[in-house]
């Protein structure tokens, strides 16, 4: 059963999903989550706090995430492909994996600016987008090269970030469903694309 802080949190994930964050009130955060709004402002102070508990739990969520994949992968020696998937897959999911991710906070969202410059929840500064992928790409090196067969640390390197800074690309442009495991996407041709915006014709007799 999750606890009451989990259950504020997600009740606010929920109403952020539908509606600006500006419009978001507490009241309902409270009351989406089955509890009062005192207990809420006792859990996180503010609606600020709040957004940075929303904000960290997101970055959180996203790391625990390239964990498993990193654990899961590393004997198959496709770790930076499946890295890729999941790092598409967590920026559709979660907006403000997204935000964290490529730095385009839109009005919407609680945006950085409710993180204390200085030093945010918990005692950890909000990672910058080429902090955040830095850290992932450092935390695949050291995963990956420790399988049955050692890959040269700096090839290792650059395959990660690419890996990781073409699954950012399609995260902000997507271009259709991201494929699960040992599947591909369906190509379309320009013809099959040009198909498709054109009317169809009818042949002359």
């Amino acid at each position: 059963m999750p606890t009451a802080r989990e259950a504020l949190l997600d009740s606010a994930h929920t109403a952020l999903r539908a509606r600006p964050w500006t419009a978001v009130r507490m009241v309902d955060v409270a009351a989406g989550a089955g509890f009062s709004r005192q207990t809420l402002y006792n859990e996180f102070g503010s609606k600020d706090g709040l957004a940075r508990a929303l904000i960290r739990r997101a970055a959180d969520g996203y790391l625990a995430g390239v964990e498993r994949t990193l654990v899961a992968d590393r004997t198959r020696g496709d770790g930076p492909a499946e890295l890729a998937r999941w790092t598409v897959r967590a920026a559709r999911s979660n907006v403000l994996v997204k935000a964290l991710l490529t730095g385009v906070w839109g009005e919407h969202l609680p945006g950085p600016g409710a993180w204390p410059p200085a030093g945010g929840y918990a005692g950890a500064a909000l990672p910058t987008p080429a902090e955040l992928l830095m850290l992932v790409r450092d935390r695949a090196v050291a995963a990956l090269g420790e399988g049955p067969s050692p890959r040269d640390p700096a090839e290792l390197e650059l395959i990660c970030e690419i890996a990781l800074r073409l699954a950012l690309s399609y995260a902000l442009v997507p271009a259709g469903p991201v494929p699960g495991p040992g599947l591909t996407a369906p190509s379309r041709t320009a013809a099959d694309r040009s198909r498709r915006r054109s009317p169809a014709r009818s042949t002359p007799a």
